[in-house]
């Protein structure tokens, strides 16, 4: 085999092509994380050698501090890809406290397909056939160089095909800009640049003019995947990359526009300015954009770009660091969020990102079920900050999908949500988040179909966001789809077996079908990979369901108990009673959740859990009192 022939590896009736980054099962695309990618490309590379943890860790992620969990989570999915330990482990044995080995067969064949004269074989795992030396001898040499070019390469293993671009529009993504100040500590700032470009030019022109959200973007950080592969991944005719360098008060941003089909780079500039000018650079390089791809701006979007917004640095970098806890969504990283948030609108209350930011964190924060501020304190201050947004700043998206969102779920005023999600997608149409609750509303409305679609929609601007593919389950879930729902959870569960809110969703689409075994099957998996996130709910529901009375009792009563600590339960009370067949208790409870204004209840017209009550009068009383009916 000539050195420069890439390795094509046979194994079983798997066939992995390193450099194209495919893996295929008689012929058939298998879809893998990219990390769970170069995690067998490691493993294959090193076949019948132990490769201890810490060596893989530094092969998988040369550049990044990485526990061990992690790694174990991805060797859970690439068995679960590769069918292995079905009935004993067939490609990778574990060698408990020290690491992994690749113990299956493997032959090397050329690209044409035909197979190598000299293959290898792995009886044992450690048995090599005569000639092997020379393979493992010439593939050392490649090792270096397999795990630099493919080590984060974006998600051609898990995807197939091209993901469909909304009707009638050009597609874009805004690749994660490098932070170039040697200083991880600095990525927030890089991080935080590219998220609010995305932003910035998902305002240009929302009708001709779709921009992936920075969830899937973000999948591509620091990948080794060229352009071509990225927009096919992706279905976007453009692709925007840049670099950012902080020292002092100075900042220099450079950035370019690469035309997708033929990788030509229509347009590059550097950017050395003061650190106050940050946003005005923002909007240069989005007005440069919309003049390269020959977008038609409005007067009001022109002006937006042309004026000069001078920000305070301290202020700016505050509002990054809330934006990057924000977009964590669990109970700590919101805490830290409302926390920076606060920090930058007290340096500059003029600011309208600094608002919106706020209203967000906010927003989030009043709808947990523990939420470390009083729902209606969270949702006030919510209320109060996006409308100071809007206020300075009418054309932006953000701020009047937070509104929608406190309208929605904490008001139950219908008309006035509507009116702000549908002003938040005219604004900026590639808004994911916009499309994501606006589903819910559509769904509470009762008008599924819609819901569907918007939802669907979210899915396409942000096709690597876990929670949204995971949501796209919940509205199945809520249209009685449940065999259409319980395909979407596993598609999600493909990408990351151990999310914890897909298979609590998988859990309870099996207790509606009254598949038990499933259902328990599905609960635990959810106990053996929460760590945070487990609903409080628990198993009680199912548990009903089952007829396992005495056992949803007794869970029960815990709950009971978090009620009386202060936590927002009583809508997960109202469901066990429900379960239980005890209407009056559930009734009873569900007028506590009312007077909580839970925001659960907005889906009061569709739970299927709530099914069994839809025919007393005291229900429709309640949808009433909602403004529902």
């Amino acid at each position: 085999m000539a050195l420069e022939t890439k390795p094509v590896w046979q194994f079983g009736p798997y066939r992995l092509d390193a450099a194209e980054r495919l893996l295929q099962r008689d012929g058939t695309d298998v879809r893998l994380p990219p990390k769970t990618f170069d995690l067998l490309v490691a493993l294959v590379n090193s076949r019948g050698r132990l490769l201890e943890k810490d060596e893989l860790l530094k092969q998988v992620w040369p550049d990044t501090f990485v526990e061990e969990s992690s790694l174990a989570q991805h060797v859970s999915m690439l068995r679960k890809a590769l069918h292995d330990g079905e009935g004993g482990a067939t490609y990778i044995d574990t060698v408990p406290k020290r690491g992994y080995r690749f113990i299956a067969p493997v032959s090397e064949v050329t690209r044409a397909g035909s197979q190598d004269a000299t293959p290898e074989v792995s009886g044992s795992g450690i048995e090599k056939a005569r000639g092997a030396g020379l393979w493992i001898a010439l593939l050392a040499g490649f090792a270096v160089l397999l795990v630099a070019m493919f080590g984060i390469a974006g998600v051609r293993g898990w995807r197939r095909g091209r993901i469909a671009p909304p009707a009638g529009k050009v597609m874009v993504v805004v690749l994660p800009f490098q932070n170039l100040t040697g200083d991880a500590s600095q990525d927030f700032f890089s991080d935080g640049f590219t998220e609010e470009m995305i932003t910035q030019l998902g305002h240009l022109d929302p009708a001709h003019l779709g921009v992936i959200a920075r969830t899937s973007a973000m999948q591509y950080r620091d990948t080794k995947l060229g352009v071509d592969a990225i927009a096919r991944e992706l279905g976007v005719q453009y692709v925007v990359e840049g670099s950012v360098r902080r020292s002092g008060d100075r900042i220099r941003i450079s950035a370019q526009l690469i035309q997708a089909r033929d990788q030509t780079h229509l347009w590059a500039q550097n950017y050395d300015r003061e650190g106050r000018d940050v946003l005005d650079v923002q909007g240069q390089v989005a007005s440069a954009i919309a003049e390269q791809i020959q977008l038609k701006l409005t007067p009001e979007v022109a002006s937006r770009f042309a004026r000069s917004t001078p920000v305070d640095l301290e202020a700016y970098d505050a509002y990054l660091q809330g934006r990057y806890f924000w977009n964590r969504r669990d109970r700590q990283g919101l805490v830290k969020a409302v926390q920076y948030l606060e920090e930058a609108v007290a340096k500059d209350p003029t600011q309208p990102k600094f608002q919106a930011g706020l209203a967000d964190a906010l927003a989030i924060t009043g709808s947990l079920p523990d939420s470390p501020i009083p729902r209606p304190e969270a949702m006030e201050r919510a209320r109060a900050a996006a409308k100071k947004a809007i206020a300075l700043d009418e054309f932006s998206a953000e701020p009047h999908a937070s509104l929608g969102f406190v309208e929605m779920h904490y008001d139950w005023n219908w008309p006035a949500a509507e009116k702000e999600f549908r002003r938040a997608i005219e604004l900026n149409s590639s808004y994911a988040t916009a499309h994501h609750w606006y589903a819910y509303y559509l769904m509470a409305m009762g008008r599924q179909e819609q819901s569907l679609a918007e939802i669907r929609l979210a899915e396409q601007l942000d096709p690597l966001s876990l929670i949204i593919q995971r949501d796209v389950g919940d509205m199945l879930y809520f249209a009685r789809r449940y065999d259409e729902a319980i395909a979407q959870c596993n598609k999600t569960l493909e990408r990351d077996p151990h999310f914890v809110l897909a298979n609590y969703l998988l859990y309870m689409v099996y207790a509606q079908k009254k598949d038990f075994s499933r259902m328990d099957q599905a609960f635990s998996v959810v106990q053996d990979s929460a760590v945070e996130g487990l609903p409080l709910s628990g198993r009680a529901i199912g548990d009903a369901l089952a007829g396992r009375t005495a056992l949803a009792r007794k869970e029960l009563q815990e709950l009971l108990r978090l009620q009386a600590q202060g936590k927002n339960l009583a809508d997960a009370i109202a469901d066990i009673y429900t379960a239980l067949g005890d209407r009056d208790k559930a009734f009873q409870w569900l007028d506590v959740a009312y007077r909580a204004r839970i925001g659960s209840l907005i889906l009061l017209k569709t739970a299927p859990l709530l099914d069994p009550l839809r025919s007393d009068p005291r229900f429709a009383h309640l949808l009433q009192k909602m403004n529902l009916s």
